[in-house]
C-alpha cells in the first residue's frame, strides 16, 4: 500500500474514533483558537509513543499548521531539550521528567499518555528483581528511562540501585547485543526491543510494566511541555494534549493502520513488531489512570533511591498542570 493510500485510510479512520468532531469544536468557539499554530514535538527511538507520532493530522484538525518532529541531539536528555525550549512537547517516561524537574528545569507535565512498555529480560537462574543483586544489567545509558525505571523497581524491593546492580551501558556494542550474546545477565528494553528478543527466543521476561503490579497501575509515558509554552499558550496546550490522547485512542482502535503510519514515518521497519506492540500496550485506558498518582509514586521511588531531593507534593505543585486533562476527560467521555 502506498503512503498516499495509507494516509487516506488514516484520515477516514479518524472519524471512527471521534476525531472528526475536533474541527467542529474549533470552529464553534472563536475564542478558543490556539494562540500559536506552531508546535515542535520531540522524537526519540522508542515506538511506544506512537500516539505522539500519529498526531500530525489530529494536530492539523486542531488548527496547527506548522508541526515539526525534532530529533533530540545525541547525548542530550529529552527533558533538557524540552527545558531549553528546543522542543515544545515531549512524550516521555515519568521518572525521566522528574529528574530535571527536581533540578529546577522549566518543565510542566500536563497528562498521561499510556501505561506500560518496559520489559525486563533475564538469563536462566534469575527469576525476580531481587535476584539482580550483584548482576550485570544492560540499559541504554545511565540516567536513561530504562536506567531510571529499573532503579525504581530495585528500590521498590529493597535494593540500592547505586550499589547492588552493576550497570552496563554504551553505544557499541549495544546492551541488547551483549544480552543476546550471553555476556550480561539482564536487559531492560522498550519497543521494539522486547518484540525483537521474544521473536528470537532470547532470555525470559521477569517483569512487564504493562502487566505486573505495582508498575501496571501507573502511567509509563506522560506528555510534558516547556513551561513557557504552556503558560503563554494554554489553548494550544489543550489542543496538543487532545490530539495526543486521540492518537492513543486511534492506536487502540486501528493498530495495523497505525503500524503502517509508523513505517511510513521511518519510526520502525518491522510492521509485525509495531502491530504486536500496539496490541500489547493498553492505549485506550488513559481515562482510567490518575496522572497525579503516577507522579507521586515515581517521585517517592526516586527519592528512596537517592536520585531526587524534592518531595512529591512539591513536584506536583510546581511542575504539573492537570486542568487541560481534567477538561478533556469531561469533553471526551465515551
Amino acid at each position: 500500500m502506498s503512503k498516499v493510500q495509507t494516509r487516506r485510510r488514516f484520515l477516514a479512520t479518524l472519524s471512527s474514533v471521534g476525531a472528526a468532531g475536533l474541527t467542529g469544536m474549533r470552529r464553534s468557539s472563536a475564542q478558543e483558537r490556539p494562540e500559536t499554530t506552531t508546535v515542535r514535538l520531540g522524537k526519540n527511538p522508542s515506538i511506544c509513543i506512537a500516539p505522539h507520532y500519529v498526531a500530525d493530522d489530529l494536530l492539523r484538525a486542531e488548527g496547527f499548521t506548522d508541526i515539526r518532529y525534532v530529533a533530540v541531539e545525541p547525548g542530550l536528555p529529552t527533558g533538557l531539550a524540552l527545558a531549553r525550549g528546543e522542543i515544545d512537547f515531549a512524550s516521555h517516561f515519568a521518572p525521566a521528567l522528574l529528574i530535571p524537574i527536581d533540578a529546577g528545569e522549566p518543565i510542566t507535565i500536563v497528562g498521561g499518555e499510556h501505561i506500560g512498555c518496559f520489559e525486563l529480560f533475564a538469563r536462566d537462574g534469575i527469576r525476580s528483581i531481587p535476584d539482580l543483586r550483584g548482576k550485570n544489567v544492560g540499559v541504554q545509558g545511565l540516567g536513561s528511562p530504562q536506567h531510571l525505571f529499573l532503579s525504581t523497581m530495585a528500590a521498590h524491593v529493597g535494593l540500592d540501585p547505586r550499589k547492588d546492580i552493576r550497570w552496563v551501558a554504551g553505544a557499541s556494542p549495544k546492551p541488547i547485543e551483549l544480552f543476546a550474546a550471553g555476556k550480561i545477565d539482564a536487559f531492560l528494553g522498550f519497543p521494539p526491543e522486547p518484540q525483537d528478543l521474544r521473536s528470537r527466543g532470547i532470555g525470559r521476561v521477569i517483569a512487564n510494566s504493562a502487566l505486573d503490579r505495582p508498575w501496571s497501575q501507573y502511567f509509563c509515558c506522560m506528555l510534558a511541555g516547556n513551561r513557557d509554552y504552556v503558560r503563554k499558550h494554554p489553548i494550544a496546550t489543550k489542543r496538543v494534549l487532545r490530539a495526543i490522547i486521540r492518537g492513543a485512542d486511534l492506536c487502540a482502535a486501528q493498530p495495523e493502520l497505525v503500524a503502517q503510519r509508523l513505517i511510513d514515518g521511518g519510526f520502525i521497519s518491522r510492521h509485525d513488531f509495531a502491530v504486536q506492540m500496539l496490541k500489547e500496550i493498553p492505549y485506550s485506558r488513559w481515562r482510567d489512570y490518575n496522572a497525579e498518582d503516577t507522579i507521586r509514586y515515581y517521585a517517592l521511588r526516586l527519592h528512596e533511591a537517592g536520585m531526587i531531593k524534592s518531595s512529591p507534593n512539591r513536584i506536583i505543585a510546581q511542575a504539573t498542570d492537570w486542568r487541560f486533562l481534567n477538561e478533556l476527560k469531561r469533553e471526551l467521555k465515551s
